[in-house]
């Protein structure tokens, strides 16, 4: 007699038997790899036609290069099959670092996205998942972090609204961290300020003068204060945060 299959199969207690058709199904697998990379490369070439350009300028450039290298040894082949490997990396890292500036391209000028713009920074900083002070009527917004170089304090709005506001914020946190070094990044397009993509890069070079286990006291020292941020209902500052892969072009 062949064996059933149903499902609603019990063990000798009384409990119920895992059948054939009562399996978990399984999760949906995300986007592949490749995928990703055509989204991005599609993205990019919407906001950056010249991208694809030099894609291929830097992978024809390297692949000639490495070529001409095997070819001196006599063993040109080998050069060409490094040079393809070598060329279609080259081309990556273009493509990766056109697709970040064509992701703040996309969300220049939206609410939050000297936010978003903080989302991309590398290990080393404890950013704020949400504005510490904010203009509810002219949804203008201060964001914060706090690294080795102290607290960095970045503006979003016109530079004569959100000087006074993050002056303020400054002088809230100077009173609790008398010995931390604060500092203000206005972002923007304005004269004095710095365009969100270049925000990062700013940050980064700023002296180091806290250790990592201060840098830790420090934050949570700004936890403890809370936030008595009044964002207006609709407004969600970080709407606008960019696909950190896709800007790392992964």
């Amino acid at each position: 007699m062949a064996k059933s299959t149903d499902s609603n199969v019990t063990n000798g207690d009384g409990s119920a038997k895992r059948g054939l058709f009562n399996r978990k199904p399984k999760a949906n697998k995300g986007p592949s790899r490749l995928k990703q990379i055509g989204e991005v490369f599609q993205m990019t070439r919407r906001q950056d036609p010249s991208a694809v350009w030099l894609m291929v300028l830097a992978f024809l450039v390297v692949v000639g290069i490495s070529t001409g290298v095997g070819a001196l040894f006599q063993n040109w082949v080998t050069g060409l099959i490094i040079g393809i490997m070598l060329g279609l990396l080259a081309a990556t890292f273009i493509l990766s670092r056109r697709a970040e500036r064509a992701a703040f391209a996309q969300i220049e000028g939206q609410a939050g996205a000297a936010g978003a713009a903080l989302g991309t920074l590398r290990r080393g900083w404890i950013v704020e998942q949400q504005p510490v002070a904010a203009n509810p009527r002219t949804q203008d917004f201060v964001f914060r972090a706090v690294g080795r170089a102290g607290v960095v304090l970045v503006t979003e709005g016109p530079l004569s609204r959100v000087r006074s506001l993050a002056d303020g914020e400054r002088k809230r946190m100077a009173r609790i961290l008398p010995n931390v070094p604060i500092h203000v990044i206005h972002a923007g397009r304005e004269e004095g300020q710095t365009p969100i993509g270049k925000i990062a890069g700013a940050m980064r070079k700023l002296k180091p003068t806290l250790t990592k286990v201060e840098v830790n006291a420090v934050s949570k020292r700004l936890a403890s204060l809370g936030s008595k941020l009044p964002i207006p209902k609709g407004v969600d500052p970080y709407k606008a945060r960019p696909d950190r892969r896709a800007m790392r072009g992964r």
